[in-house]
C-alpha cells in the first residue's frame, strides 16, 4: 500500500518526469522523503536543489522552454508557495508549460493562521492556468495526470497543485477520478483556410508577424517552407525570435519599443498583417489605434480570447497552428512564378528599409559597446547554444543583435519583464540540454536579484557561462529617467556592486573582466572554449543606450534613434 508522497512520485514518473526543481521545508516533508527512496522503488527522479524557491520556479521554466517539455517545480507551504508565484506569473505570462507542487499546512489546521499557512490555492488563481488542492489522496494520481494536461493543450501554462501534509502521508487505499471536461476543439472549416489564402494573395504588400506561439505549436518548419514559397517579409516578436531562419532574406527583424527600424516602418507600410501566435502586444503595437494602420489583419491563434481582444480583424481563425500552417502552407506551395512576383515591389521597398536601417557597430564611445560585442558572440557560438536572458538594455540588445534559428536557444522573460531570470533559466535549460552551450547573459542589476543560484551551479557541477554585462545602473530604467524624467536619475546607480569575478570564485566558479574593445576577441575566444561554468565580467559606458525606442503613448514609426536626450526631454 502505498502513502500519497509515493504516489506522487509514482504518477510524475509516469509523467515522463526524471528531473525536478525545488527547496524543501515543513509541510512537503513526505514528498522529499519518498524522493529520498525513489531510487530504491526504481523511480528514479533527481532533485535539483536551488537556493530560492523563485529559482526553482525559474529553472522549471528553463526546463520547458529549452525543450518543449514539462518543467516542474516543489516548494512547501507559506513563504516556500509564495517564493514561487514570481516564476509562475511568468510562466503564464509566456505561456510555459510547469507542474508546481506546494506542500500545505494538515486539513484539520487549514483555515486556523497555522504556522507557514497561506491560501496559496487563491494567491495562485491569477497567476498560473489552473489550481487544485487535493484533499484526499485518493484524487492525487488524477490531479497530477490533469495538471499535465492542461499545461499542455491549447495555451501552455503554469499548473499548481496544493497537497496538505496529512494527505501526503495517509494511505492510498483506492483513487478517485477528477471529473473535470475535456477541452472542445473549436471547429475550423476549409473555406477560412481559403479565404486566408485569397487576403494574402490580393493584398499588395502582405507582412507575416510571428509570435511565441509558431514555437509552442511546433511549426517552425511549415513557416519557413512558407516564406520559402512566398518570399513575403516578416517580423518577429520577442518570443518569436529563432521561428524564422536567421538567413531568411526578407527577415526584418524583431518589431516594437526597441524594434529594428526597418521592421517597425515596413509594418507600418503594409496592407495586409498575417498574425501567427502573436497577441498584439502593448510593447509590439505602440500606439494601437496608429499600428499597421493601413492593413487588413488575419490573426490565427489556438486561445480564442487573443482575437479581436486589443485589434479587430478581417479574418480571425481559432486554430492551432499545428493545424493551420500545414494547411497554408500545402495551399502555396502550388505558388507559380507569377503569383510571386506581384510582391517584388513590396520585397524592394523592404530591402531598401533593411538597407537604410543597418545595425551599425562602430563603438560611440571609447569603450566596449555591448551590441558588437554581442554580435561578435553570435558569430562564434556553436548553433545549439542556448542563451537566456535577464531583463534591461542588455536583454534587448541580445535580442536586436544575435541571431537564432530556434525561439528554443532564446529564452528572454517577456509578457512579465522579470528581472532575475537569465541565471536560474540557465541552470534549467543546462539540466534539460546538458551537451550543449547555456550562456546566461546578464545585467549587473538583474543578476543580484538570483545571485544565490550560483550555489545550485557549484553544487551539481552545471556548465553554466554567465556573460555579465556591467555599466553600474539600472540601464533600462536610466535610460527612461533621461529621456522621460528630465534626467533625474532616482535610485539607479550600483556603482557599490561586488566584485563579481571574485563572488563567483566563491563559488569555484572561474572568471575574467574587460573592459577594452582589443580584449574583447580573445576574451569571448576563451569563454566559449572553457570546459565549465565561466563569468566573463564586461564593463561598458554607462551612456550606451538602447537605440531605437519607442517612447510610450508614441507610434512605431515615431522611434527614437540615438539622439540626444536634450532634444527628446521636454
Amino acid at each position: 500500500m502505498k502513502i500519497g508522497a509515493d504516489l506522487i512520485i509514482d504518477t510524475l514518473y509516469k509523467q515522463g518526469v526524471t528531473e525536478v526543481f525545488g527547496y524543501p521545508g515543513g509541510t512537503i516533508m513526505p514528498v522529499y522523503d519518498a524522493l529520498f527512496r525513489s531510487y530504491e522503488r526504481n523511480v528514479p527522479i533527481k532533485h535539483y536543489l536551488c537556493r530560492h524557491e523563485q529559482g526553482a520556479g525559474f529553472a522549471a521554466v528553463g526546463f520547458a522552454r529549452s525543450t518543449g517539455k514539462t518543467g516542474v517545480c516543489i516548494a512547501t507551504s507559506g513563504p516556500g508557495a509564495t517564493n514561487l508565484i514570481t516564476a509562475l506569473a511568468d510562466a503564464k505570462l509566456d505561456s510555459v508549460p510547469v507542474v508546481a507542487i506546494t506542500g500545505q499546512v494538515p486539513r484539520p489546521l487549514m483555515g486556523t493562521n497555522a504556522f507557514q499557512e497561506l491560501d496559496v490555492f487563491g494567491l495562485s488563481l491569477a497567476s498560473c492556468k489552473h489550481s487544485f488542492q487535493v484533499m484526499d489522496q485518493s484524487e492525487l494520481e488524477d490531479t497530477i495526470n490533469q495538471a499535465f494536461r492542461i499545461a499542455n493543450e491549447g495555451r501552455p501554462g503554469p499548473v499548481l497543485i496544493d497537497i496538505p501534509k496529512d494527505v501526503q502521508m495517509n494511505n492510498v487505499i483506492k483513487q478517485i477520478a477528477v471529473n473535470l471536461p475535456e477541452p472542445q476543439a473549436a471547429a475550423t472549416a476549409q473555406d477560412q483556410f481559403e479565404t486566408a489564402k485569397s487576403l494574402i494573395l490580393n493584398a499588395k504588400k502582405p507582412m507575416f508577424y510571428i509570435g511565441g506561439g509558431v514555437d509552442m505549436a511546433a511549426v517552425s518548419k511549415h513557416l519557413n517552407a512558407l516564406l520559402s514559397h512566398t518570399q513575403l517579409p516578416a517580423v518577429t516578436t520577442l518570443k518569436g525570435i529563432g521561428a524564422i531562419s536567421s538567413t531568411y532574406p526578407h527577415f526584418m527583424g524583431m518589431l516594437g519599443m526597441h524594434g529594428n527600424g526597418a521592421a517597425n516602418l515596413a509594418v507600418q507600410e503594409c496592407d495586409l498583417l498575417i498574425a501567427l501566435g502573436a497577441r498584439f502586444d502593448d510593447r509590439v503595437t505602440g500606439k494601437l489605434s496608429s499600428f499597421a494602420a493601413k492593413a487588413k489583419v488575419l490573426h490565427i491563434d489556438v486561445d480564442n480570447s487573443e482575437l479581436n481582444k486589443l485589434r479587430q480583424v478581417e479574418l480571425a481563425i481559432t486554430c492551432g497552428l499545428e493545424t493551420a500552417l500545414p494547411a497554408i502552407e500545402h495551399q502555396f506551395s502550388l505558388l507559380d512564378a507569377k503569383d510571386k512576383q506581384q510582391w517584388q515591389g513590396w520585397r524592394d521597398e523592404c530591402a531598401q528599409l533593411k538597407q537604410q536601417h543597418q545595425w551599425d557597430y562602430n563603438c560611440p564611445a571609447q569603450g566596449i559597446y555591448a551590441p558588437a560585442l554581442l554580435n561578435e558572440l553570435s558569430n562564434i557560438m556553436p548553433s545549439s547554444t542556448v542563451i537566456t536572458c535577464d531583463v534591461g538594455q542588455h536583454q534587448m540588445w541580445v535580442a536586436q543583435h544575435m541571431k537564432f534559428d530556434d525561439c528554443k536557444n532564446h529564452l528572454s522573460s517577456g509578457g512579465a519583464g522579470t528581472m532575475g531570470f537569465g541565471l536560474p533559466v540557465a541552470i534549467g535549460a543546462k539540466v534539460a540540454r546538458p551537451n550543449d552551450q547555456v550562456i546566461a547573459v546578464c545585467g549587473d542589476g538583474s543578476i543580484m536579484m538570483n545571485i544565490q543560484e550560483l550555489g545550485t551551479i557549484k553544487r551539481f557541477n552545471l556548465g553554466v557561462k554567465i556573460l555579465l554585462v556591467d555599466n553600474a545602473k539600472l540601464g533600462m530604467v536610466k535610460q527612461w529617467q533621461e529621456l522621460f524624467f528630465d534626467h533625474r536619475l532616482s535610485e539607479t546607480d550600483l556603482s557599490d556592486n561586488p566584485d563579481f569575478v571574485q563572488l563567483a570564485s566563491a563559488f569555484n566558479i572561474p572568471g575574467k573582466t574587460i573592459s577594452k574593445p582589443s580584449e574583447v576577441s580573445q576574451a569571448l575566444k576563451d569563454f566559449i572554449e572553457f570546459d565549465g561554468a565561466y563569468i566573463l565580467h564586461v564593463k561598458i559606458d554607462a551612456q550606451d543606450n538602447v537605440w531605437p525606442l519607442v517612447p510610450p503613448g508614441a507610434a512605431n514609426q515615431d522611434m527614437i534613434d540615438n539622439q540626444p536626450t536634450s532634444d527628446i526631454v521636454g
